[in-house]
């Protein structure tokens, strides 16, 4: 049986009631905020020097000395840990010149110092050491030119970040999705696939693409045989700080698919060998019975399989839990990981960006080695991911995140068409126009 005794109980089950509609505007989501200069100059302003950001995982800063860099923009953020045993956050740049003071993207040292001229600043940013320090006029720069610190908070096992010294705390900012996204044990999900495209696309078109299951049929069109797309099955919910979450049923073919049974069994053939139940006892029409028969037998066998479901409703032991995070995150939660996805503005142009997945993996209990029914591959807890990052068509994000790779950058040269004016949007993409209504909103701050 489980090695799981009472401490291992986690955070109430999420609040899964729906959400009021809120009272949308409808204006025009015209073309040019997806490549005009000028616009992209306001979001910087508006937004990305007053949102929450995540810099890295948690587990990268466990040591004194410990330090990751991360880049935003224009901007590069350095986080460490210090002997204090505190996590914090800079501006990646030395106070003397002006150089960029950490290069690689982690590591850990005693010292930060500039490779220019040899500043050395401590884990909390004090600066400690200067060369010649007898020939400044102006007196010894130590203890007063130090690193400038912008806040920073760890939580759901990851290193956030604020641009903005006047922030509100992160769990202001997040809501009531907080609380829901912490019945998943996300600090103990562990990094196994972390990619990085350099995209010919907007970054807004990462975020309208999450938000909404429209276009599921026809980019993905593998899905339908174990997620139910159709919008009449799926609840949708927009929260007054501008997030927005979707429950999508999975473990299953949707409603409107006849026939596939093949298709279903053939993807879902090792979770349900994985939880003891007959593939061939779903032949013959009976695919939809596979969603409620996992439950139970998740339910029943978890703690004995490795896993803690007590904090999950029956339904996320097989749906898709989707939160679209303000303005460019985007947590696909499954009961064993997360699709972790993000879109980052490029540092000058409009028409690029940098959009990265991760997949973040719940190992067992106990075990070492898992098969990741999203990723559709054996991972190793003691193998860290390696960053793969380069231009779309070079390296790919996994099957399902390449489909939609493959239609950014040609909605992208179409939203340059004299032949496209404007939106003309279904009830079903209302959280896209949320989206676009919230960033609006924070652009008229």
């Amino acid at each position: 049986m489980s090695d799981y005794d009472a401490d291992d109980i986690r955070q109430p089950l999420a609040d899964t009631s729906k959400q009021p509609e809120p009272i949308l505007r409808g204006t025009p989501i015209t073309p040019e905020r997806y490549y005009a200069k000028d616009f992209m100059d306001r979001e910087w302003d508006k937004i990305w020097t007053r949102t929450w950001q995540i810099a890295g995982l948690q587990r990268e800063l466990s040591k004194s000395g410990d330090y990751i860099t991360t880049t935003l923009g224009r901007e590069t953020i350095l986080c460490t840990f210090g002997d204090d045993g505190k996590t914090r956050a800079f501006y990646n740049v030395c106070q003397h010149r002006g150089m960029q003071l950490m290069s690689a993207p982690s590591g850990n040292t005693r010292y930060l110092t500039c490779p220019y001229h040899g500043w050395a600043y401590d884990m909390e940013g004090t600066l400690k050491f200067v060369p010649d320090v007898a020939d400044f006029a102006q007196g010894n720069p130590c203890g007063k030119l130090n690193l400038i610190e912008v806040p920073c908070e760890v939580w759901a096992g990851f290193v956030w970040y604020n641009l903005d010294p006047d922030c509100a705390p992160l769990r202001t900012f997040l809501g009531p999705i907080a609380d829901q996204i912490d019945s998943y044990p996300m600090e103990e999900m562990v990094r196994t696939h972390w990619v990085t495209v350099e995209g010919n696309f907007n970054w807004k078109l990462v975020q309208d693409n999450f938000s909404e299951s429209y276009h599921v049929p026809f980019v993905h069109p593998g899905a339908k045989f174990v997620i139910e797309y159709g919008y009449q099955h799926c609840q949708f919910d927009h929260y007054p700080e501008g997030h927005c979450r979707m429950f999508m049923p999975g473990a299953g073919p949707a409603e409107a698919v006849k026939g596939g049974e093949n298709e279903t069994l053939a993807s879902m053939a090792e979770e349900l060998k994985r939880w003891e139940l007959n593939p061939d006892d779903y032949r013959g029409g009976k695919t939809r019975n596979i969603r409620r028969d996992l439950q139970r037998q998740k339910r029943k066998l978890g703690l004995e399989k490795g896993f803690d479901f007590s904090s999950y409703h029956d339904d996320q032991l097989t749906d898709n839990w989707h939160y679209t995070i303000f303005p460019n995150l985007s947590f696909s939660l499954k009961p064993d990981g997360n699709i972790w996805l993000r879109a980052r503005p490029h540092e000058t142009d409009p028409e690029k960006c940098y959009f990265d997945m991760w997949y973040m993996t719940l190992f067992p209990k106990g075990e070492t080695q898992y098969y990741s029914f999203v990723m559709r591959e054996f991972v190793s807890i003691d193998t860290p991911a390696v960053h793969i990052q380069g231009p779309y068509g070079t390296v790919s994000a996994g099957g399902a995140i390449d489909e939609d790779l493959d239609i950014w950058a040609g909605q992208q040269r179409g939203l340059r068409s004299r032949g496209y004016k404007r939106d003309y949007l279904s009830g079903q993409e209302s959280r896209l126009r949320y989206f676009h209504e919230t960033l609006e909103d924070w652009l008229a701050k």
